[in-house]
């Protein structure tokens, strides 16, 4: 199993247009197979700044899923709101979760 955490900065007029990408797309992502858990943080000390944390089954449902048409249109629409560039983090747990 993959944990991904990925930490997403936006320019303060784009916050809502990407709760709203967010919104439209989190249970398309959500029933992705390989997807087994998804969901966001905002950070209380800095707005503009994101956390989506998620779990997938393999390396492979999550590259699946970032070489997917909806990846792609979802990257493309998000993109164009950042304040700076992304950052993530994944780790590979040996064990499964409860």
């Amino acid at each position: 199993m993959i944990k991904r955490i990925v930490k997403l900065t936006f320019r303060q007029d784009a916050i809502s247009g990407f709760q709203t990408i967010f919104d439209q797309s989190c249970e398309k992502i959500r029933a992705f197979d390989g997807c087994q858990h998804l969901e966001l943080w905002q950070d209380v000390d800095a707005p503009e700044v994101f956390f989506t944390y998620s779990y997938w089954d393999s390396e492979a449902a999550l590259n699946a899923y970032r070489h997917s048409a909806l990846f792609q249109a979802t990257w493309a629409n998000t993109k164009k709101l950042f304040a700076a560039k992304p950052q993530a983090w994944s780790v590979q747990l040996k064990r499964q979760l409860p």
